[in-house]
């Protein structure tokens, strides 16, 4: 299999990394517990629409995107969950529904729950269901230039 994107990315700009492998998961919070990375390190992506475009949001695994209070902090008139069908064609080179959080690779915006900034690492998926990356936040942040929100209105999962 050919580099990926990220992969490239890291490489190309020489950003220390390490790619952990797990076993099969699907949700950010088995990712965890199978990982035994802190949920407030570990990083999830979500897919959303902002008055019909998409975007991704990146916050903390147990936790919830609040649509109504993103809509605010993004001055859209209509947030909603992006469905696979509309997101699946974007990202050729990850599993449907693991794309790391580099909007800029694949041409949308990133927007970061603020939780995950000013931790020492950030962990996400790696583009598969069995692979995360850990690197350096700072590094992430350079790269990937997220959008800051605060987020706090999100409800962790029970």
């Amino acid at each position: 299999m050919s580099e990926t994107r990220l992969h490239h990315l890291l490489h190309e700009q020489h950003v220390p990394y390490e790619v952990i492998h797990h076993t099969r998961a699907i949700t950010a919070q088995e990712v965890a517990a199978s990982t035994h990375i802190r949920g407030d390190m570990l990083a999830k992506t979500v897919m959303v629409k902002l008055d019909g475009r998409l975007a991704m949001v990146v916050l903390p695994a147990a936790h919830r995107v609040p649509l109504g209070h993103l809509r605010h902090l993004t001055d859209a008139s209509r947030v909603e969950l992006a469905t696979e069908t509309d997101f699946r064609d974007r990202f050729p080179d990850c599993e449907v529904g693991a794309m790391p959080p580099f909007g800029h690779l694949y041409d949308m915006d990133v927007y970061l729950d603020e939780r995950l900034a000013g931790n020492e690492e950030i962990a996400f998926n790696d583009g598969t269901h069995t692979d995360l990356v850990r690197m350096p936040y700072v590094e992430f942040e350079r790269l990937a230039k997220p959008r800051h929100v605060h987020l706090s209105n999100a409800s962790p999962r029970m």
